[in-house]
């Protein structure tokens, strides 16, 4: 059985609300009391892609388990690099990422468009993608993460932003069987769908919940909900293959 951690959203910016939120979320994936076969944390690790953030989130997000990390919208590629990759001459290339574990791969894209909401992967990204699926066997299941969601998710202001090109990678995903899922974050709220066939998966936003439009009283203004607490997702994929979604809302312990 392999059990993957998914969270997103933590947009640390210096703050209390955004620390302890994220303290709380990760100090209940330590506490858990068996190894996670890995941690996802889907984009927008910084509010404002400062350097002073990513220090924080550098310490923030430090793990037992195999850590894995994306950018985001409110991410800076350079900034990211540098604060949580250690590289001292940082690119602005997209930040790709791949992760082998034990009977699976999580291949991480970088679905960011720096100075902008909306997502796109890059040529560069699809053609990465493409050879780390080629390069791992057929009945290794290969989990695809990246921030934007590459559907509308009928949330109006989260679906003008969302990740677009979208057929390339569902072009890709025709051509590989064995990638199994999609994880994502960004819409601030726990998903289920489908694209390219595939389930679909969006993590829960740590900073804070989006509200769904049949939610909101009146308009954008009411979309963001700071007041319920963070959740995570467990991706879980059986012995059988099978992938099943677990989410769970973590609140401080006593």
């Amino acid at each position: 059985m392999i059990v993957i951690a998914h969270l997103s959203d933590v947009h640390l910016d210096g703050g209390e609300r955004a620390a302890e939120r994220t303290r709380v979320v990760m100090e209940y994936l330590e506490g858990l009391p068996y190894a996670l076969d890995a941690v996802l944390v889907s984009g927008d690790i910084a509010d404002h892609a400062r350097p002073e953030e990513y220090e924080e989130a550098r310490k923030a997000l430090g793990s037992r388990h195999p850590l894995v990390v994306c950018p985001g919208n409110h991410d800076g590629r350079a900034a990211f690099r540098r604060g949580l990759l250690g590289e001292e001459h940082p690119s602005a290339a997209p930040v790709d990422q791949v992760l082998r574990g034990d009977g699976f791969v999580l291949a991480v894209c970088d679905s960011s468009v720096p100075g902008e909401h909306r997502g796109y992967l890059e040529d560069s990204t699809i053609a990465w993608l493409d050879g780390v699926l080629t390069d791992t066997p057929r009945e290794v299941p290969v989990l695809v993460a990246f921030h934007h969601p590459p559907v509308p998710l009928h949330i109006p202001y989260v679906d003008g932003i969302r990740q677009f090109g979208e057929e390339r990678l569902a072009a890709l995903a025709e051509r590989h069987p064995h990638l199994t899922a999609f994880l994502c974050g960004h819409a601030h709220t726990g998903a289920a769908t489908t694209f390219a066939g595939r389930p679909l998966l969006v993590a829960p936003g740590v900073v804070s919940t989006t509200r769904l439009p049949w939610e909101a009283a009146s308009g954008e203004s009411e979309y963001v909900h700071t007041d319920e607490p963070p959740a995570v997702a467990f991706h879980v994929v059986g012995e059988d293959g099978r992938l099943t979604t677990h989410y769970r809302v973590v609140v401080a312990r006593r």
